[in-house]
């Protein structure tokens, strides 16, 4: 029997070398691995509920100015933000307050259009005016969320 040593001279170097370069190679599989997967199977699956309902109506918030009576009317359906307006608007309190109206225009129509009172913009000319305006659309549809969150809970306890 003959039986040769064999002997291998591994360079230190070149071990550590390899090593890292394994290590790496492992960590960037599992990094795609983990980047590359669904992250929820059951938001997916899930219906998309609208981010407001309301119950379908006309709703009004009344407005004071210096003794007179400004009402905000705001009509909705089920999902949607349909019109919203200004009545019993007096002379009076248009002259005394030149920017209610194109103010109250731009809001109406910034809010209409987003189906939202997020993101909504004025200027700083009439800053105060819009705050107010939109204080009192913002209540107007408040009370038709509410509404609709009652009609649900009493469909609730019916069933």
């Amino acid at each position: 029997m003959s039986s040769k040593t064999k002997i291998v001279v591994l360079h230190l170097k070149e071990l550590i070398y390899t090593g890292i370069f394994a290590v790496l190679g492992i960590l960037f599989i599992i990094l795609l691995i983990i980047m590359f997967l669904p992250k929820n199977k059951d938001k997916d699956t899930s219906t998309v509920q609208p981010a407001n309902s309301y119950m379908p109506g006309v709703y009004t918030t009344s407005l004071v100015l210096n003794d007179n009576v400004v009402d905000i009317e705001v009509t909705v359906d089920e999902a949607n933000i349909n019109n919203i307006r200004i009545v019993n608007l007096d002379e009076a309190v248009s002259a005394m307050y030149p920017l209610i109206e194109p103010a109250f225009e731009d809001l109406a129509s910034q809010i209409c259009e987003n189906q939202s009172l997020d993101g909504i913009t004025y200027s700083d000319d009439n800053k105060y005016t819009s705050m107010v305006l939109l204080d009192a659309i913002k209540a107007s549809l408040q009370k038709a969320e509410a509404a609709a969150a009652a009609d649900t809970v009493k469909e609730e306890q019916q069933k």
